[in-house]
Formats: C-alpha cells, structure tokens, sequence
C-alpha cells in the first residue's frame, strides 16, 4: 500500500485529493491547521468524511509548527508528500500580508525540511496561476518568465517555487510544483467566485463583478485538478531521460514546474450567467472596478501536463457549475 502525506486535508483541494488516493488504495496521512480564515465547521465536515476510511489519519497543527510537522511526517514514514495547505486568497493578502508570509514562506520551508529528512521519492507542492502577475501572452506557458507578482500571496508562491528548486538541487529531492487555474466545485471555499455568487443569488443579496465583467478566466473542476496531481505524482522529475516535449526541467535539478488548467479562457459574465441558469433566478449585479492586485485574465497552456500524463482536464464549466450548485443546495438549503 503506497501512503502519502497531504498538508491541508481539510481544505478545498486536499479534502478532494485525499478521497481519490483513498479511493484508489492509498493510505493518507493528513495534516491541516485548521484556521478561522473561513468557516471551520465546513473543514471539519471534509475530514469527518474522509475519517470514514480506515486508511486515513490525521494531524491537527500548524505548518509553522516545524517540531509537530516533522514529528507527524517522521511518523508516516511517507513515500510521496503533496503540500497544498497554505494561506490562501489573492484579496486577503492586502488584508494581512504577514498571515502569507508565516504559512507560505516559512511553513513551506518546513515541509521541505521534512520532506528531506524523510527521504521521500517524490515532493509535490503547490504553486498558482498568479505568478504570472503582469504577463499579458497567453495562454501561459511554464518555460516564460514570470517576474512580475501582483500581490503578496503570489509573490510567496514564486518564493515557494525558487526555494524548492535551490532544494531539489542541494538535497536531489525530486520536487514537482504545480501551478493551479481558477479552481471550482464542490466543498469549494466560501471566498471563492462561485461560492459568493450561488450564495448572493439565492439569498437575493449583490454580487460584486470585478472590472465590470471584463474578466476571463481559465476555470479547472476539482476532481480534474486532482486527477492530474495523482498522476503527476508518478512523473516524477529526474535526469534528461524523464524529459518531455516542452518541459520545464531544470538543467541542474530533479525539478519541474506543471500548469493546471482547462485550456479554456471563459468570460466571468457567461461563468454568472450559468450559475443564473442553474439557480433559475437572476443576480443583482454590483458592478464595480478592477480590484487591486487582480489580473483581467487567467488562462493555461496545459501541453506539458498532457505530455507528462496523457490527460488534460476537460470538463466544461457548465456541468461544473450544476455539480457545484447541486451540491451547495444540499449542504445549505435542504
């Protein structure tokens, strides 16, 4: 049985990973903080469903916490670990930048730190679309440049990313980082777009659209993204040999940079106007101006991910949408 450590397993995208890992035979070993940066009862709900599996355990405390991490990891004797625990959202870092620096900077440190004393085969860590920042050619490719951060938040995940290649040269720990697209769906957290906006719609409150609507976006399901990282984690960056067509690996350690996205840049408006569809019931609409830090678009070039893998995510945004809203009701209204 293969065990993986997963940092932030009661959250959006951990929650989701851990139950496809289960679900495949995994053993998951799970560590999440547990922070009010949003409604604690729905990440106790998340872990609760996965504590349904024998196979899988869990740690509560923080990333900063580098003797409760290392001890937790020590512990699962792991042979991969993914990290996606971190402080997330672009808007709240003009709020409290510290919080990003704390959990991303220094907590990812300590994943690193452990990862290598655990000798794991394989460090997967993930990184955003955001560190694209000002770059306006798209769709964005891996091997481009990206100097031009936007916000703090994602100025740490570029931080995350040149710490884990300086790593993955010193210590030979293959490292994949892996830069997520406007992801969406069920057990979504509650200040993301598509959460607001089901929320606003159906309890007749505004919404608030950004840049007047001028926003694209490159919106990737849950369980696409999820599916890529499973299969990404048996990828695993090394020598020239493990080298693709359009890859992102370094000349000079076993690592690798990998987009995650749908290859589809979709306008906000017509992402509304399916939620619109799906509720049966129109939104009051805030129109409002660009927020500060925000880009006016998002979108993936996912060739390396395809060539890596053989798969690319795929499902449109519409039957996302339903699946979102199909759930939200029965958490929320039923």
């Amino acid at each position: 049985m293969r065990r993986a450590f997963i940092t932030g397993t009661a959250g959006f995208i951990g929650f989701h990973l851990a139950d496809l890992l289960l679900k495949e035979g995994w053993e998951v070993v799970g560590y999440d903080g547990m922070t009010s940066y949003y409604d604690v009862a729905l990440k106790q709900r998340r872990h609760a469903l996965l504590h349904q599996s024998p196979a899988f355990s869990s740690h509560e405390a923080m990333l900063e916490d580098e003797d409760a991490l290392s001890a937790a990891v020590m512990a699962a004797a792991p042979d991969v670990i993914v990290h996606l625990a971190a402080q997330a959202g672009v808007r709240y870092s003009l709020e409290n930048p510290r919080a990003y620096i704390d959990a991303n900077v220094v907590g990812t440190f300590n994943v690193m730190e452990a990862a290598r004393r655990a000798e794991v085969s394989h460090l997967l860590m993930a990184s955003t679309s955001s560190v694209y920042g000002a770059n306006e050619q798209m769709p964005f490719v891996e091997t481009e440049k990206a100097d031009t951060q936007l916000t703090i938040y994602a100025a740490t995940k570029k931080a995350n990313e040149a710490m884990a290649h300086s790593w993955a040269h010193i210590h030979d720990i293959p490292i994949t980082m892996f830069r997520f697209f406007t992801v969406y769906g069920p057990w979504g957290r509650p200040d993301m777009a598509l959460f607001k906006f089901t929320k606003g719609i159906l309890e007749g409150t505004p919404i608030d659209i950004y840049n007047n609507g001028e926003m694209w976006r490159d919106f990737t399901y849950v369980t696409d993204l999820v599916r890529a990282i499973r299969l990404l984690i048996d990828a695993v960056p090394g020598g020239a040999e493990t080298a693709v067509e359009g890859d992102s690996l370094s000349p000079v350690a076993p690592f690798r940079i990998v987009n995650i996205g749908n290859s589809q840049r979709i306008r906000l408006l017509d992402f509304i106007e399916a939620i619109e569809e799906e509720l049966g019931k129109p939104a009051l609409r805030n129109y409002m101006g660009m927020q500060t830090g925000d880009v006016p678009a998002t979108w993936a070039n996912a060739a390396l991910l395809q060539n890596l893998t053989g798969y690319r995510p795929a499902t449109d945004f519409r039957e996302g949408v339903s699946r979102f809203v199909s759930w939200y009701r029965s958490y929320y209204v039923s």
